[in-house]
């Protein structure tokens, strides 16, 4: 059965990086909905037509096409999040992508619109939860279970049998030993090695914890 056309949501850095990743797996890319209008809607983004904002969407029957979430994901910002929350309301859904460069075990789960780009590494029973970002050559070993609307930054590594809630972002060039539990909502700052469990909404950054702070 051939895969649906593909309408983009956003047109940023990240996307640019999703449209790459459609591009290589030959998904047919029908358009952009830029959500912040940067660009004129009847132009041409990167090549594919610009449909206008998200409302746009609603021209297109929901089950006919796939989106493709390009907003980028930043610690303590929940724009990303939001946007798949309110596109999924309105009976939309997202593709599942994973980027030919990738190695992904056939015994891992991805959730709905979860991404795994480039030289990523995602060994046996990994679970990634729905919308989650597993962002340029992170690893994750076995037996990690990430929740729903996780980043995990390029370069990133998580050891086996890691639990991470929904809404954590794992910065750049973490470390994670195995074993360890993040609660929701944590934020683990660029560099970090984490060697004990966080609770929920903590932030760490280097070695040196801040106090619990809800997003």
């Amino acid at each position: 059965m051939n895969a649906p056309p593909v309408i983009l949501l956003g047109a940023g850095g990240h996307a640019k990086v999703v449209l790459d990743l459609l591009r290589l797996t030959g998904r047919t890319v029908i358009g952009v909905c830029d959500p912040i209008l940067e660009h004129k809607p009847g132009g041409l983004w990167r090549g594919i037509p610009v449909l206008g904002g998200d409302d746009d969407l609603l021209s297109h029957v929901a089950d006919t096409v796939e989106l493709a979430n390009g907003v980028g994901s930043l610690p303590g910002q929940s724009t990303r999040h939001k946007l798949h929350e309110r596109i999924i309301a309105l009976g939309y859904r997202f593709a599942t992508l994973v980027h030919p460069s990738a190695v992904l075990s056939e015994s891992a789960i991805l959730g709905r619109g979860a991404q795994v780009m480039a030289g990523c590494v995602v060994q046996a029973d990994v679970q990634i939860g729905e919308g989650t970002l597993v962002n340029t050559a992170a690893h994750i070993d076995h037996d990690c279970q990430l929740g729903r609307h996780v980043h995990i930054a390029p370069g990133a590594v998580l050891s086996g049998g890691i639990r991470i809630a929904d809404n954590v972002h794992v910065g750049p060039n973490v470390t994670i030993i195995q074993g360890v539990t993040i609660g929701t909502g944590a934020i683990i700052g660029a560099g970090t090695t984490v060697l004990h469990d966080l609770p929920e909404y903590h932030q760490l950054i280097g070695q040196a914890p801040r106090s619990p702070t809800p997003l």
